[in-house]
Order: C-alpha cells, then sequence, then structure tokens
C-alpha cells in the first residue's frame, strides 16, 4: 500500500468490513500492547494471557511486545524488559497503541494505579484507589486525589455514579471531612454506607471483603498489598489469579493508558488487566480525570488543600534550584524517604544533573540518566539521603 493515507483508509474500511462479517462486530478493535519480559511465570504464561482476553473480547486486538513468547499475535520485537517498555512507549505516543499494559513501571510524582478485584464475600468488582505510585507526597492530600482518580477510572468503566467509600486507616477520618467539603462545594460524589452497624463513610473490613463501595479509597502501598491478598489468596501468593491487575496510571495531566500488572500475575490477571486497559481507552480515561478535576477545582479543592492540618503542598525553598537540561531518565535511585524526594531532586540540579520524582512499584525513587546514576548516587548517599 506504500505511504498512501487513502489507500490506507481504504485498507482499513475493508478489514474492518471482514471483521465484522467473521465475528460479528462492527467498528475499530482497541488494540493494547503487552510487554511480556520479566514475569516471574515467563513469557509464554503472559502470552497466554493475551489469547485469552482475545477469545473473551472480540473488540480487542493485543499487541505482544518482548521476545520469548510463541504465539500467532502480533509481535513486536524487544530483547529486554527496558527496551520493551521503550518501543511500547514509542508506539503509545505515535498513535499505535489506544492503551498499553506492562510491569514494574515507573510513574512520575502525582500519577496513581487505580487497581481492580473480585470481592471474596460476594465475587463484586470494586476499584482500588490506589495500588502503584504515589499522587502526593503528603498522605492525606494522596487519598484525596485517589478518589477522584478512582471515580474518573468507574466512570471510563462505564459506571455513570459510582460509590466510594474510604478504608479505615491513618488520615480516613480527615480525607471523610474533606471530600463532604468537596461535596458541599459542589463536587456530585456519591458515599457509600458502612453495612456494620454504626454506619458511616469509613469502611471496615468486612465492607472490603463484601465491596460495600464500587471505589475503595487508600494510600498506594496499602492499595498494593490488598490487591496482592485478593490476586493470589487462593493460590498461596505466588500466582495472582484473579481480578483486573493494578490497573492503569491516572494523574491530572498524564495522557497515556498503561495499565500495570505484577510479576506474579497469571493469565487471567493478564487478561483482566487488557480488558481493563482497553476499556478505559474506550471510555477516554485521560479526558474523564480532567473533568473530574475541573469539577473538584470548581468546588473549592485549592483552599481546601490550604486549610489541612498537614501541609498538602511542599514548603516553598528559601532557593529553588534552576533545573539542568531535560533529558530521558531511564535508571532509578531507590532508598530516598518519600518526603525527601523533592530535596533530593534539589540537591542534584544544584549539581548540574537533570533528575526526576518518580514511585516505582516498591516505593519511592530518584529517575536518573543512565551517566548520571555513579555520581548522582554518590552525592545523595553523601548528603545523608541514602
Amino acid at each position: 500500500m506504500g505511504n498512501n493515507p487513502i489507500k490506507r483508509t481504504i485498507s482499513e474500511v475493508f478489514e474492518e468490513m471482514a471483521q465484522a462479517i467473521e465475528t460479528g462486530m462492527i467498528g475499530k478493535k482497541t488494540r493494547v500492547g503487552l510487554t511480556i519480559i520479566g514475569s516471574e511465570h515467563g513469557p509464554q504464561e503472559l502470552v497466554r494471557g493475551a489469547e485469552l482476553a482475545m477469545e473473551q473480547n472480540p473488540d480487542l486486538e493485543v499487541v505482544i511486545i518482548g521476545d520469548g513468547g510463541a504465539t500467532s499475535l502480533e509481535i513486536v520485537s524487544a530483547g529486554d524488559e527496558k527496551e520493551a517498555q521503550a518501543v511500547m512507549e514509542e508506539m503509545l505516543a505515535q498513535g499505535g497503541l489506544d492503551a498499553a499494559v506492562t510491569m514494574h513501571y515507573n510513574f512520575p510524582i502525582g500519577v496513581s494505579t487505580v487497581g481492580r478485584v473480585i470481592t471474596p464475600s460476594k465475587g463484586k468488582s470494586m476499584f482500588v484507589a490506589t495500588t502503584t505510585g504515589i499522587a502526593a507526597t503528603e498522605r492525606v492530600t494522596a487519598m484525596l486525589r485517589n478518589t477522584v482518580y478512582g471515580i474518573a477510572a468507574a466512570k471510563a468503566c462505564q459506571i455513570p455514579n459510582p460509590t466510594v467509600g474510604i478504608l479505615n486507616i491513618d488520615g480516613a477520618r480527615q480525607v471523610e471531612r474533606a471530600l463532604q467539603k468537596l461535596k458541599e462545594g459542589g463536587y456530585p460524589i456519591n458515599f457509600a454506607e458502612s453495612l456494620r452497624a454504626d454506619g458511616g463513610i469509613i469502611m471496615r473490613g468486612n465492607d472490603l471483603l463484601i465491596g460495600v463501595p464500587d471505589i475503595m479509597v487508600m494510600d498506594s502501598l496499602t492499595g498494593n498489598l490488598i490487591m496482592k491478598v485478593f490476586s493470589a489468596s487462593g493460590t498461596g501468593g505466588n500466582y495472582e489469579a484473579s481480578g483486573w491487575g493494578y490497573g492503569p496510571g491516572v494523574g491530572e495531566d498524564y495522557d497515556r493508558i498503561i495499565g500495570i500488572v505484577s510479576r506474579a500475575s497469571g493469565a487471567p490477571v493478564i487478561a483482566g488487566a487488557l480488558k481493563y486497559a482497553a476499556d478505559c481507552a474506550k471510555g477516554n480515561l485521560p479526558a474523564r480525570i480532567k473533568a473530574e478535576w475541573a469539577a473538584v477545582k470548581a468546588a473549592g479543592w485549592d483552599k481546601l488543600l490550604e486549610s489541612l492540618s498537614c501541609p498538602a503542598l511542599p514548603m516553598k525553598r528559601a532557593e529553588e534550584a534552576v533545573p539542568p537540561a531535560k533529558k530521558p531518565v531511564t535508571e532509578s535511585l531507590p532508598g530516598v524517604e518519600v518526603i525527601e524526594l523533592e530535596d533530593a531532586v534539589q540537591v542534584l540540579w544544584k549539581a548540574n544533573i537533570y533528575a526526576e520524582c518518580g514511585m516505582g512499584c516498591t516505593g519511592p525513587i530518584v529517575m536518573i540518566a543512565p551517566e548520571d546514576k555513579e555520581k548522582a548516587f554518590g552525592l545523595l548517599k553523601e548528603k545523608g539521603y541514602l
């Protein structure tokens, strides 16, 4: 066909017609990439999950990214995990994929993933907001953001008025008061009611197991633990067999749909994660979060943060460092306390080393270019951050 866009369009139309005749489905398929390198169960287990997802969802097209799996699905070659994610990011940027699913991915601060589980008591679907990454460096602010992220994800999955509950953990009461103020300010949040005798928005362990709210709000480290328990409790812990994975990264200005699975995720979870990512693409998750963010801003978000007893925003430093020229930060330095991440980055900027804050699957990280990693490590260790 060459590079003629008219011929390509005609080709796509005929391909869609052929698919409609064969499957009964009309319309373009949603293309979701899946990186298969890095799983504890081997690449073929992820391929099996991709094939299962396509068997169950005729409107889904999975693109395998990475070597090592045998399949008739489309494969894009990549020799290691880093290369596979670089290919994935390029395909997303160029429009070759509508969404993607990967493992052990580093999101910037402000972006966190909304997971989805099947609750054991009644087999109900429940969103877990959130499960990896970090929405903010202060706990209450992060949980408030997680609430908005969870609502956006649920609405993208065609739940127009999801119910929200707050897990009974440290900071829950302050989050409850803040969300009530947002509701009074005009943000249309639909609170769930605990099934325990005293009721309320704060959800107990029983509510968690039953799946009382559509969205259960918590901090991301608690969410990560909840995801592992729910998805692998029936298998002894080394194989995640249930649910939709740790979910897509959601952030105020984040415009990609990248879903996360664990290295322990088995084929059923891979299939669920691919379907979840496709649903978020069809539901235009980035547009959903922008709409939700505009609504909370109009309801008094900025004023609310100023009123919190814990500082919601980092204190202004006496001398803000000017960031050096931006460069790709593909390496990471773990071990810095989350509340010191921004200070650590400032130290590196002052030394003319470009760095960014981030959150990996195992905790907070300083993201750094490969050529600067050794020098940055030494400097942060000298300053007491590592």
